[in-house]
């Protein structure tokens, strides 16, 4: 059986990886991992946690993310498809790798936005620091154009 690790970060770019990791899926006859990594509160980091609106912000969000890929990873099984939803918090590159290596995944199917090479030089780029350090094949899907 093959195991699919599928990140996302419910951007205009999550439906195409979701598909594309979907189809893969399908083919191969395994199992689809969603995964969203959401950041890492801020005490973690070396930064008090702010003011208590803040956290609840912050769990309101988080909370909102998890009943987002539970839907997504419903709708896939009612599709045929064999999913797990899960949702982590930390350094994005390091948990989907962590994840990867955990689940013994065969493939990680990520997205890229297409921000640019500036903005990559800068900032660097979640793509590319998996594929990098990924244990497996990484299949990156393009942003949809239009």
């Amino acid at each position: 059986m093959k195991t699919i690790l599928t990140a996302i970060d419910f951007s205009d770019a999550t439906d195409a990886v979701v598909n594309a990791a979907a189809e893969l899926t399908r083919a191969l006859g395994g199992e689809l991992h969603l995964l969203h990594v959401e950041a890492p509160n801020p005490d973690f980091v070396g930064y008090e946690p702010g003011p208590q609106t803040v956290r609840d912000q912050v769990a309101k969000s988080m909370a909102e993310d998890r009943d987002d890929i539970i839907a997504l990873r419903d709708r896939l099984k009612a599709g045929g498809i064999v999913a797990h939803a899960l949702v982590v918090q930390g350094p994005t590159v390091q948990k989907i790798v962590e994840e990867a290596k955990r689940l013994h995944a065969d493939l990680v199917v990520i997205g890229s936005h297409g921000h640019g090479a500036l903005y990559d030089l800068v900032l660097g780029s979640v793509s590319d620091g998996v594929i990098r350090k990924a244990p497996c094949p990484v299949l990156v899907v393009p942003k949809p154009q239009g």
